[in-house]
């Protein structure tokens, strides 16, 4: 357990972000600490993945404090967007692989992308993350050949291979059926408890996140904010489960 004086990892405090000019979050405060499970839940458009595109230095943020690691976001220039990046696993509804070339070579793709040149090392890492989400038996396969549950497992496994201290994950069950999105679930809170990152979970499925219980924050009416564990309120989340 991190000490509670520890910096958080991902840190905003009174920040607007703003998407193709139009206020989409106003006065954000959000303050996660390594190791920690969060849940951004909240009807379509209400800015859930805005968060997440701001965290990755996708879009801009203004006012307050925003930091993730060593970066401010207010003042991050383009230069420094890939070493920001590489220092956070993205894992997205609709898997994002390479439908052209295997298992092996679309990981292969991202490392030498992020400066891996040993080829030994290489495959050692693609071995090893693969091992992980129980998935070294596909190295060689096509996407086309998986099933949708085996390529979101192939998805964390990109996400985790330059060792990521955030994964940012976005309705990475939103495909799935019912029992596939579980097994997922229990992959995401696994590697959560054994290996440390922050887990970022941008979900519609209520039972889910009732089901896996962590810190919650709820998007609606240009604010997210966080649903207090002890909470009295019945959140009515009918309308974008």
């Amino acid at each position: 357990m991190e000490e509670s004086t520890d910096r958080p990892i991902i840190h905003f405090e009174h920040t607007d972000i703003y998407n193709s000019g139009s206020l989409v979050i106003s006065d954000l405060n959000m303050s996660i600490r390594k190791g920690e499970f969060v849940y951004i839940i909240g009807k379509v458009g209400s800015g859930k993945t805005t968060i997440i595109r701001a965290i990755i230095g996708e879009i801009p943020v203004s006012g307050g404090t925003a930091t993730v690691g060593d970066f401010n976001l207010r003042k991050l220039k383009k230069r420094q967007i890939p070493y920001l990046r590489r220092n956070i696993g993205v894992v997205f509804q609709d898997f994002q692989l390479l439908m052209d070339r295997t298992v092996y070579e679309n990981l292969r793709f991202v490392l030498r992308a992020t400066g891996w040149k040993d080829r030994a090392a290489i495959s050692g890492r693609i071995r090893k993350v693969l091992a992980a989400v129980g998935m070294e038996h596909k190295a060689d396969s096509m996407p086309h050949q998986l099933s949708g549950g085996e390529q979101q497992r192939i998805a964390i496994a990109r996400a985790l291979l330059n060792s990521p201290e955030i994964i940012l994950a976005d309705e990475p069950t939103g495909n799935l059926d019912g029992d596939t999105a579980r097994e997922i679930m229990d992959l995401l809170v696994r590697i959560n408890r054994e290996r440390g990152p922050v887990v970022i979970m941008v979900t519609h499925n209520r039972s889910l996140f009732e089901q896996y219980p962590a810190r919650t924050f709820l998007c609606e009416k240009l604010s997210c904010t966080e649903v207090p564990e002890e909470s009295d309120v019945e959140l009515d989340l009918s309308e974008f489960i």
